[in-house]
Formats: structure tokens, C-alpha cells, sequence
């Protein structure tokens, strides 16, 4: 059975610089997804609530070029030892940025259909915080 990989794209009114920013700077990501504890570049890393102070997510950054393209592990509690991998790929377009998401390496299982239900739902409230941003 082959893994389920959820995929994302939004347009935005801001220049890549600007968009990587948000997906980079703890303050910035703070304002549409979570906290983490490091400006994402490459290592380890891990995000908190930015309301709740709780741990939420965790992993590693293994490609972070600035204004193009951010890729990092991405492990949460439900997933137990499961990690997936988040890529974001920026383009500019005439007026702003294409920004797509693939999220892939999830469980394809019946049982982790739920998981993979909070995930998308997830993925596009957190977009649409940062498109209203």
C-alpha cells in the first residue's frame, strides 16, 4: 500500500521574501500555524501552541532555500513513531507568490484515514490564517 500525501497550493499578494518569512521566522509562523522554538533552517526543530505553550509538532528541517524552497520532517503525537515530510515550493508569479504544500509519507491504512481528515482540514485553516495575513 503506498503512503497518502496531501497537496495544497494558495496565491498571495506578497513577494517570495515575504512569504518565506512566514514559513521561516518564529514570530511570523506564530501568527497562522505554531510557534517553533528556532528560525526554521536546517536541524531540529519543534513547534508549540501559540496559545497553548504545548508541544504540538516536531522534526527536522533538511532543505531550507531561502525564497524558493522549505522541506522538513513533521511528527505529531497521533502519528506515534510515523514521520512525514512537509514541502513547500515558492514561485514568484506576476503580482506575488505561488506557494504549494505537499504533505507526504502518511498512512495510507484505513485506520489512519481520520488522521489524514485532520490534517487536510488543518492544513487549509492554516492557509487560509496566512492568506488572511
Amino acid at each position: 500500500m503506498s503512503d497518502r500525501v496531501i497537496r495544497k497550493s494558495i496565491y498571495l499578494k506578497a513577494t517570495p521574501a515575504q512569504v518565506w518569512a512566514y514559513l521561516t521566522d518564529p514570530k511570523k509562523l506564530a501568527l497562522w500555524f505554531h510557534r517553533p522554538d528556532v528560525p526554521l533552517v536546517e536541524g531540529p526543530y519543534t513547534m508549540y501552541g501559540a496559545e497553548s505553550g504545548d508541544r504540538l509538532m516536531w522534526g527536522e528541517v533538511l532543505v531550507a532555500k531561502p525564497f524558493s524552497r522549505l522541506e522538513y520532517t513533521f511528527t505529531i503525537s497521533q502519528m506515534g513513531d510515523r514521520v512525514s515530510t512537509v514541502k513547500w515550493v515558492l514561485d514568484e508569479v506576476p503580482g506575488g507568490t505561488y506557494l504549494s504544500l505537499r504533505h507526504e509519507g502518511l498512512s495510507a491504512d484505513a485506520d489512519a484515514y481520520g488522521l489524514t481528515l485532520a490534517l487536510d482540514k488543518g492544513w487549509d485553516e492554516h492557509l487560509a490564517r496566512m492568506r488572511a495575513i
